[in-house]
């Protein structure tokens, strides 16, 4: 553990001390603001946790929440090296999230209606899985790995990432659209390739949806230029119990 220079002196640096023994943090750095820093890993995974026990600056490794009762991301680093876990919390928000992360990105299992707050870049997966989530909006722009957002509320892919690997929108409203015209596992994992990235960007593109609102003309359009022919009355049957079809 070392101290920088102008230390905050209204920071008990011996509770600081204190909490990272307690929760075995190691190799620290005390900021003059009273935030860490840690060269290494920081687990705080099923401490039983409603707020973080200390404001984490910069985290060279993995930092891991999970598993807790955890009401807000206040606390968390700014920048963490590897991956990034708070899944299986009580968020309802994003806010206060890392901006930067060179691996993993986990919100999973929470109450998120909203991305607002994500960070815009991560180094590997994406995973904002089993929340309440009507829309991608605020999420990611580049995931460098596989992007999760199975088990939501989504009826639109408007805010898709523009760069992914791999994309599993299982189990949501807009799963039985997007496989009438992709290549995929037939439960929503679409296989990482040129054509399904141009056919996706091409629906995006021609707005057929519109909040809950699905104009099943302009599908029926899109469909049958790609040569998936199908009747409006079909597409109404298999759709009307999610969308309003105008």
């Amino acid at each position: 553990m070392k101290y920088l220079k102008n230390f905050n002196e209204n920071i008990n640096s011996s509770e600081i001390e204190a909490i990272c023994e307690k929760y075995n943090i190691t190799n620290y750095t005390i900021n003059d603001d009273g935030s860490i820093d840690v060269d290494g890993d920081v687990n705080l995974k099923r401490k039983y946790l409603r707020v973080l026990p200390l404001k984490f600056r910069k985290v060279s490794g993995d930092f891991e929440c999970s598993s807790n009762q955890l009401i807000s991301l206040e606390g968390t680093p700014k920048s963490v090296g590897g991956n990034f876990y708070c899944s299986s919390n009580q968020l309802t928000t994003l806010e206060g999230a890392p901006q930067r992360v060179g691996g993993v990105f986990s919100c999973s299992s929470n109450q998120l209606t909203s991305l607002e707050g994500a960070p815009q870049s991560v180094g590997g997966e994406f995973s904002c899985s089993s929340n309440q989530l009507t829309s991608l909006e605020g999420g990611p722009k580049r995931v460098g790995s596989i992007f999760w957002c199975y088990s939501n509320n989504l009826k639109n892919i408007d805010y898709l990432p523009k760069y992914y690997k791999e994309l599993d929108i299982s189990n949501n409203p807009i799963t039985k659209i997007i496989k009438l015209f992709t290549t995929s596992n037939g439960i929503g994992m679409i296989y990482d390739n040129r054509e399904n990235k141009d056919l996706i960007m091409d629906f995006i593109d021609r707005e057929m949806i519109q909040q809950d609102i699905l104009l099943v003309n302009r599908l029926v359009e899109f469909l049958d230029d790609i040569g998936n022919q199908k009747s409006r009355e079909e597409l109404i049957e298999l759709l009307k119990n999610d969308y309003e079809i105008r």
